[in-house]
């Protein structure tokens, strides 16, 4: 089965006239299917798709990863011009988790608190189409695309970043990050994973989709991998791990950050590639 992942938004632009900026969009193409996983943080990924030649009023489905603004910010844009093209009068399904609306936070005690949850409210987005299905469970996009659902945490090497917070009862509480998921594609060489971000870890991440396919090779990994904060202990901890499953190929963006990015290009060498905006993998 053919699988072509287009990185639409990434921190950096691998092609000249892309816009890149902080988050992430793919847009997957599978089983007949064309999947917009997140949308970057602003219209900038409707740009970079017309610069790429893609049309994403084209688009069957939508899946976001987590709740972050970098995420979700272009959203309603990407609505909008579904919504304006005429192409799907019944809206368009967006998958996520139920967690995606929560208050999400970046603070540090005593020195800055800063909204980073989607900047959209709910009705305003199905006001343009959207028709919310939000499950803790995985969700079957097609016959051999699917998301990871809530993942488990199973190894303790794999950290959540303490600054990340969501608002309960005005107080400020460690968010989780139960929302972060991925999207799990079956092919004949092994699974292929996207992930948004990562923040419940790539080992982790990789565990569970093996789990809930019953699939163990794993072909291809793609996406963020939220190693920016990891210490020296916990990346080389992620690094024997990933090192285990025997990925052919293995795409580092946006929260991998550079330092990690470049030790994973010089430990996975000929495996590893910088999935910039503009990188179109076909497998």
């Amino acid at each position: 089965m053919p699988i072509t992942i287009t990185t639409l938004v990434e921190n950096t632009a691998g092609v000249p006239t892309l816009y890149g900026e902080w988050g992430q969009s793919l847009l997957v193409e599978a089983d007949g299917l064309k999947v917009l996983f997140d949308t970057g943080p602003s219209r900038h990924v409707i740009d970079n798709a017309q610069k790429l030649g893609v049309d994403l009023s084209t688009i069957d489905k939508i899946v976001i990863s987590h709740g972050h603004y970098d995420h979700t910010g272009g959203l309603k844009d990407v609505l909008a011009l579904v919504q304006g093209s005429g192409k799907r009068p019944e809206g368009i399904e967006i998958i996520a988790h139920p967690d995606i609306f929560a208050p999400k936070h970046f603070y540090i005690k005593d020195f800055v608190e800063k909204h980073i949850g989607i900047p959209f409210q709910r009705e305003e987005l199905e006001a343009l189409g959207a028709r919310f299905n939000l499950s803790r469970a995985p969700v079957k996009l097609s016959e051999n695309m699917l998301t990871t659902g809530e993942v488990e945490i199973t190894v303790d090497f794999e950290k959540i970043d303490k600054d990340l917070h969501v608002k309960e009862g005005g107080a400020q509480v460690r968010d989780k990050l139960a929302d972060d998921l991925g999207i799990i594609i079956k092919n004949d060489q092994g699974l292929v994973i996207l992930l948004g971000c990562g923040h419940r870890g790539i080992v982790n991440t990789l565990l569970h989709a093996q789990k809930v396919t019953g699939i163990k090779e794993i072909y291809a990994v793609i996406g963020g991998t939220h190693l920016i904060s990891a210490d020296k202990e916990q990346l080389q901890s992620t690094i024997d791990a990933v090192r285990r499953f025997n990925i052919k190929k293995l795409g580092a963006s946006h929260c991998t950050g550079l330092k990690s990015a470049a030790i994973l290009a010089h430990e996975f060498e000929g495996v590893f590639f910088f999935n910039s905006a503009g990188t179109k993998t076909v497998l």
